[in-house]
């Protein structure tokens, strides 16, 4: 059994008259960390998933009634799959009114179409927590330092999704990863937005795929993909609500030649990513090592930001004359860049990064010293 690292915080954040809601994606463990929660529970608590009948229409009800009659006497209820409720943020507000006592748990696998439905109704009674594909930081605390450095080419390859993880196989592994790639492109956002022209959003991950570390265009995107540009950021937009991809946008304050206009896409699991292009290969047969490791370093490091609740904006820089820096952090008013480096070879320092942000600091990010940095 893996730990995860909300298993022993659920309670401390489950508060009277208060929602607390789990985004997460799809097969990441949201269901099991509930149930794991649920089985040490002292209390009487009720267990509910979304798409069951009767809990539907009680909360569809828009009935105070029927909604404090169905639910009276419970110390906590927990609702699993919220967003299959139609106007689940209406029938949780009157859950949450009319019993105020009671805590309300929900989860759903689409924050685009959970958080759509929560809505206004659910402003000031929610708490949002979200849970990812294993993080080095749980992996760490679960098998120690060593272990996950000797997990590390595994990690690059497969990702950290609970499934992946416990496999022993690698066929197994892969077509654990193949299935979720074709459940959540085909499934999942083909459903929730009507999609009917799969084939383009299948070629547009996959352009994505192969541009990681680099600026995206929206026109040469439209181009290659034959579709308007409109069409390009409407499915970005889903695939990012949907967790599969993490949209991070470029820093300027002071230079005219700095790339603002463009974005780059990280992968939120290195697995996904390789099944996207059909690519398992050993990381020492592979000419993309360099985006492997820096897309994982990237989210590894946005999942730590998360569950230690480090308040971050985050950005790369780069120039017209090619100076970049992979990761920047404005936290408390500093800036922190970082330079993302599979081999041991270094460059030097930007000059001219820290000569335009007098108080920025820097740091290579290497084989050497990624655990403390993720961690």
């Amino acid at each position: 059994m893996l730990t995860r690292y909300y298993e022993k915080k659920i309670q401390s954040l489950l508060k009277p008259g208060k929602v607390l809601v789990l985004y997460g994606p799809r097969q990441v463990g949201k269901t099991t960390l509930i149930n794991t929660f649920l089985s040490s529970y002292r209390g009487n608590y009720y267990f509910g998933v979304g798409e069951d009948r009767a809990l539907r229409d009680i909360l569809e009800s828009d009935s105070p009634r029927r909604i404090r009659s169905s639910f009276s006497g419970y110390d906590l209820i927990v609702i699993d799959e919220a967003q299959k409720i139609e106007r689940v943020g209406s029938g949780l507000k009157l859950l949450v009114d009319h019993l105020p006592e009671v805590p309300v748990f929900a989860s759903g696998s689409s924050s685009f179409e959970l958080s759509n439905r929560l809505g206004e109704p659910l402003t000031g009674r929610q708490r949002v927590i979200t849970l990812f594909p294993f993080a080095v930081m749980e992996l760490k605390e679960i098998f120690g330092p060593m272990k996950v450095i000797e997990m590390l080419p595994e990690l690059l390859i497969y990702g950290g999704y609970p499934e992946v993880l416990t496999s022993i196989q690698i066929t197994q592994k892969k077509e654990y990863l193949v299935g979720l790639r074709d459940s959540l492109l085909f499934k999942d956002i083909l459903e929730l937005e009507n999609i009917r022209n799969s084939r383009k959003l299948s070629d547009l991950l996959m352009l994505i795929a192969f541009q990681i570390g680099k600026e995206v265009s929206l026109n040469e995107l439209s181009g290659s993909l034959g579709i308007a540009k409109q069409t390009v950021e409407r499915y970005l937009d889903l695939l990012e609500k949907t967790f599969i991809i993490k949209k991070v946008r470029g820093f300027s304050r002071n230079l005219r030649k700095e790339i603002t206009k463009s974005s780059r896409y990280y992968f939120w699991d290195n697995g996904i990513r390789n099944a996207v292009i059909n690519n398992f290969n050993d990381i020492h047969a592979r000419n993309d090592i360099g985006a492997l490791w820096e897309n994982f370093l990237f989210i590894e490091r946005i999942k730590k930001q998360h569950y230690h609740s480090l308040y971050t904006n985050n950005y790369f820089w780069r120039t017209y004359d090619h100076k970049e820096i992979d990761l920047v952090e404005e936290r408390d008013g500093i800036l922190f860049g970082y330079e993302f480096k599979w081999s041991d070879r270094r460059n030097k320092v930007p000059r001219l990064w820290l000569d335009t942000y007098s108080n920025a600091k820097f740091q290579f990010i290497t084989r050497d010293n990624f655990l403390d940095f993720v961690t």
